[in-house]
């Protein structure tokens, strides 16, 4: 395997998030095994964003479920583009959809889907799903394991 340049990655370094998910940037390296197909899970079960009506904030639980080509996307970085939206409005759709555009246009993976598991406010939960079609056979895909939500029960 070639050796890799990680010098200039987010990774080991104390770096603060960006001030919004428009100007984040996510750091990228080469798959290291290009010619397997297998499924990579990110979880953040603490996102924050902002209401873009009332300022107030939202919560959801967000699974990213991915293909790597020939690249992926590096944790920390991908942590701290997730950590950008804490003070960031917007709405659920919109961002749970340009989640998952930005990491299409850094890692142009295989195959994605995202699923965002948004905390009711108001009484109403708001879940938003987007893949980009038909994962390959032969790669396991589990569910994304979050329980749709039933209140007090």
């Amino acid at each position: 395997m070639e050796q890799t340049d990680y010098s200039e990655l987010k990774l080991g370094k104390s770096i603060t998030a960006a001030s919004s998910p428009d100007v984040a940037i996510l750091d990228v390296i080469q798959n290291p095994k290009k010619t397997i197909n297998y499924l990579v899970r990110f979880t953040c079960p603490e996102f924050t964003s902002l209401c873009p009506v009332t300022g107030q904030p939202d919560f959801a639980h967000i699974v990213v479920d991915y293909i790597p080509n020939e690249q992926i996307v590096e944790s920390k970085s991908l942590k701290l583009y997730l950590e950008s939206y804490r003070n960031y409005s917007t709405f659920h759709e919109d961002c749970t959809i340009s989640i998952g555009e930005k990491l299409i246009t850094a890692i142009d993976p295989i195959w994605l889907r995202i699923g965002g598991y948004w905390y009711p406010r108001g009484g109403i939960p708001i879940d938003v799903f987007f893949q980009t079609g038909e994962p390959p056979t032969g790669v396991w895909v589990p569910d994304q394991g979050v329980k749709s939500y039933k209140g007090r029960g």
